[in-house]
């Protein structure tokens, strides 16, 4: 059995992107571990945590998560703007990638993770913060030895396709199609396809544990109203596949 950490910006974002993939590891035996760089706050955080962080629980839950972590950053921010750090933490983006790798590697080495998932270096769709995963990820699977990482993505194709789709639903989405031609990944850089309808059902019910993103008023928010609504073989259809590319690392564990 293998222990596979799965390195995400935001909560929530474990869901949309991995989800399947952790809950078929876990549901084969392996030990399954989700780090997340920020807590999804821009603000201040009072004493007792944070809804974001709850609810990421809750969701991991469902995916028969083992542990979770956060690595203590606060959100970015997606937009032109970038804000000054709230009082308690700094935002993930200004942190230094030395500093936030070695945070992360100290908990790749304690769990002798045999496989990171992290982001393509496009950060996915190009949020600060999902770039700023990537480039941390590198690093700490590079400083903890860790001997295979894995990239999360979408084929650009794929990607394009679910946002005609959502145009077709009229599921408001401000999206320029043309955006995704340097978003994501080429389809030829794909090394793995991983169907996971058989898991739609736990990833859905882990996605409607995000109740604060979902009755929010983000973009994504309408979107996510309507995927938990879905029947399940229908929200299989559409996030029944999770793509990586395989990065090479050529390391051998640390000591």
């Amino acid at each position: 059995m293998a222990t596979l950490l799965a390195f995400h910006a935001h909560p929530d974002d474990e869901v949309l992107l991995t989800g399947g993939t952790l809950a078929r590891a876990a549901a084969e035996g392996h030990r399954v571990i989700v780090v997340v760089a920020t807590d999804g706050v821009m603000k201040s955080v009072a004493e007792g945590g944070t809804t974001r962080m709850n609810e990421l629980r809750a969701a991991t839950a469902e995916l028969g998560v083992a542990r979770v972590e956060h690595l203590g950053y606060a959100d970015s921010g997606h937009g032109k703007d970038l804000y000054p750090d709230p009082p308690d933490r700094m935002r993930f983006v200004r942190a230094s990638t030395e500093e936030a790798a070695a945070r992360l590697a100290a908990i790749l080495r304690e769990e002798q993770v045999d496989l990171l998932l992290s982001y393509d270096p496009n950060g996915g769709y190009g949020h600060r913060d999902h770039v700023k995963v990537h480039e941390v990820g590198k690093r700490a699977a590079e400083l903890a030895g860790v001997p295979r990482v894995l990239q999360a993505t979408v084929p650009r194709d794929a990607a394009v396709r679910l946002v005609r789709l959502i145009h077709l639903l009229r599921i408001p989405l401000r999206y320029d199609e043309r955006e995704l031609a340097k978003a994501y990944s080429p389809g030829k850089a794909i090394t793995h396809r991983i169907d996971v309808r058989r898991y739609a059902g736990q990833k859905q019910r882990a996605l409607a544990a995000h109740h604060s993103q979902i009755s929010g008023g983000g973009r994504g928010a309408a979107i996510a109203r309507v995927l938990v609504r879905l029947p399940a073989p229908v929200f299989g259809l559409l996030l029944g596949r999770e793509w990586y590319v395989e990065a090479k690392t050529g390391q051998s564990r640390a000591g």
